[in-house]
């Protein structure tokens, strides 16, 4: 009798033990839900932030070259224009900053990173079209539908007019792909491309506030000043532009 007694005492502690446990995991789910809803929600306004301060600059004629935010809510107008200047014999960049990325270019050289060039810079709209185009394309082939061939492709290829490549002012590195984290070059740039006004634009921990995946060889020249107030602060040009550092 006693030892039926004490089992049911035992059966009762565990089934007790595994209530509570059951309890502190779905308060713990709930909190992490919550707080995931709440980060969400800072992301979406610091971008709705970001893109009013941004159409408030611009409207009164005060807006920084350097620091123009070009993405899905601040595309482009028809009419922009953007005088440009050889990177080499096929690429092309925005003339007022030709001298800094071309000096960067030769001082990573001088460090004995030669396996480094780049790959991508100035795009027109209508090349941009067509790398959009042949993105959704391919994904259709595999026969997935057009709004998710089209949200695919977005991951990491801009509509035309919403591409800092068409601003005249982004780089791509090397082969465009994650491998170039794990090469010199990229460990030279994390460490100095700030001193010649370049940013990396689309890192691994911004990727909600950017709405674009993480993209190493993906650099952009903001000016010196912005570069290194953005890297000792931590900031993407999303929040940048919304921040106290420019006033």
């Amino acid at each position: 009798m006693k030892k039926a007694n004490k089992i049911v005492i035992v059966v009762i502690l565990l089934i007790l033990i595994i209530t509570i446990l059951l309890i502190c995991k779905l308060i713990t789910q709930k909190n992490n839900s919550i707080k995931k809803e709440n980060n969400l929600a800072i992301n979406i306004q610091t971008q709705n932030n970001a893109t009013e301060v941004f159409s408030n600059i611009a409207k009164s004629g005060q807006m920084d070259w350097k620091i123009r935010l070009v993405n899905k809510e601040n595309p482009l107008p028809e009419d922009f224009e953007v005088e440009l200047e050889n990177i080499d014999g096929t690429r092309k960049f925005d003339k007022r900053a030709i001298e800094p990325l071309k000096q960067m270019l030769k001082d990573i050289k001088k460090q004995g990173i030669t396996n480094v060039w780049v790959q991508s810079a100035y795009r027109s709209i209508d090349y941009q079209k067509n790398l959009y185009q042949k993105s959704i394309n391919k994904y259709l082939k595999f026969g997935i539908s057009q709004e998710e061939a089209e949200k695919l492709t977005e991951e990491y290829i801009n509509k035309p007019g919403t591409s800092e490549h068409n601003l005249g002012l982004a780089i791509d590195f090397n082969e465009v792909d994650e491998g170039f984290e794990n090469t010199k070059a990229y460990s030279w740039l994390q460490e100095n491309a700030s001193k010649y006004g370049f940013i990396l634009r689309y890192s691994k921990d911004k990727e909600e506030i950017t709405g674009v995946k993480y993209e190493p060889w993906h650099w952009r020249y903001v000016g010196q000043e912005h570069a290194e107030k953005m890297k000792e602060q931590n900031l993407c040009l999303e929040e940048y532009v919304n921040s106290d550092s420019l006033i």
